[in-house]
């Protein structure tokens, strides 16, 4: 939790003063559909055709559209990152732009390879941060976040899930909340812990002592170390080539002797290589990037809000003592049309965060990466 609070602090610098003055709003009842943000068989964000571009080496390509699987034979359980601009210490039950713009770049293109579940939650926002900073005990904030999440969880179970296989998707918040559920709903019952094929849970610190796949944070569920090894979890926090995290960094640093933060290739489970990633970028961000802003194609602006790049951005997994991360590289070629940057830095202030690492480009960088993860365990 600690680290979450210190992660989130930065963000949070500029949100309104008093901000911690609102009630929360009232439980959520997650027997109605009015719950969730993406349920399988709704029009809704995650059944929304995504317009992607193909970019390649020579400029933009074809145009495709993100499809809905006809019955997957696998579920996905999303929780989304910390978003809410919100002004209490959780949000509200009512997702703005913030929680579904994240859900759509990060989870809504799964519906293609298993049914999509991702309730709204009364998250903490980036507000509360600011509270925390500013000496509040927002303690009760991150039990509310949590309560909602394991009701969200428990209502899947029993009403939702039928006995299926399912897959856990996260991301910085997200991740954290998921590792509590691994932890206390999942480890703590056999029965839907054989369910569990695979967590993905990117950007945000899981331990395990230095060396081994399992303990820390997890007591049974390893880390993956095989292309195709079910039960276990991907997890990284993302840091440009050649900016590894400092000590004491908020990302990729356990706060722990003997513990590293553990690195599973997105692209390659067990990999201590460079790997190819499968990556997909949200074009219409206005969030700084290192350099200015990105010129996707020498072609000029992207068609599509989304482009798909294959192989222009790859990755390794390094774990040094306590310092664990994957290490990200943009395989430029100022020769051809393709951009030679991509973004993923956080900024505050005009200040890029050395502690953060690529935080926001954790999920895009492997999207398609993952979503063949998800598709290759079903059924399994």
């Amino acid at each position: 939790m600690r680290a979450f609070i210190l992660a989130a602090a930065a963000l949070a610098a500029a949100a309104p003063a008093g901000a911690q003055t609102r009630a929360a709003a009232a439980a959520p009842d997650y027997a109605k559909d009015s719950g969730w943000l993406c349920l399988p068989g709704r029009a809704d964000i995650c059944s929304t055709p995504l317009p992607t571009t193909a970019l390649n080496s020579n400029g933009y390509g074809s145009v495709g559209r993100s499809t809905v699987a006809n019955n997957p034979a696998i579920d996905c359980f999303y929780v989304y990152p910390t978003v809410s601009s919100d002004a209490g210490l959780n949000s509200d039950m009512n997702p703005g732009r913030e929680e579904k713009l994240a859900t759509e770049s990060q989870f809504a293109r799964f519906a293609g390879v298993c049914r999509p579940f991702a309730p709204v939650y009364r998250q903490m926002t980036l507000a509360s941060v600011a509270a925390y900073a500013a000496g509040v005990d927002i303690t009760q904030a991150a039990v509310l976040a949590y309560g909602d999440v394991v009701a969200a969880w428990r209502n899947y179970i029993a009403t939702r899930n039928a006995g299926r296989p399912f897959v856990l998707i996260g991301h910085s918040q997200g991740s954290l909340m998921i590792q509590q559920l691994i932890a206390r709903e999942i480890e703590t019952k056999p029965d839907v812990a054989r369910r569990m094929k695979l967590a993905i849970i990117p950007g945000y610190n899981v331990l395990v002592p230095q060396g081994r796949l399992v303990g820390g944070t997890f007591k049974k569920t390893p880390l993956c170390n095989g292309p195709s090894q079910t039960g276990c979890v991907i997890t990284w926090t993302s840091f440009r080539e050649k900016n590894a995290p400092p000590p004491g960094a908020i990302f990729g640093y356990a706060d722990k002797p003997g513990m590293t933060v553990a690195c599973v290739n997105p692209a390659r489970p067990g990999s201590r290589n460079w790997e190819s990633l499968d990556s997909y970028f949200f074009t219409r961000s206005t969030l700084p990037v290192p350099g200015g802003p990105v010129q996707w194609s020498t072609d000029g602006a992207p068609p599509t809000p989304y482009v798909r790049t294959e192989g222009l951005v790859s990755a390794r997994c390094v774990n040094e003592g306590q310092r664990g991360y994957l290490s990200v590289r943009t395989n430029a070629d100022p020769k051809d049309k393709r951009t030679d940057r991509i973004g993923g830095e956080v900024a505050v202030l005009g200040m890029f965060l050395p502690g953060w690492g690529m935080h926001l480009a954790d999920m895009a960088i492997a999207e398609g990466d993952l979503m063949r993860q998800v598709g290759d365990r079903a059924g399994k």
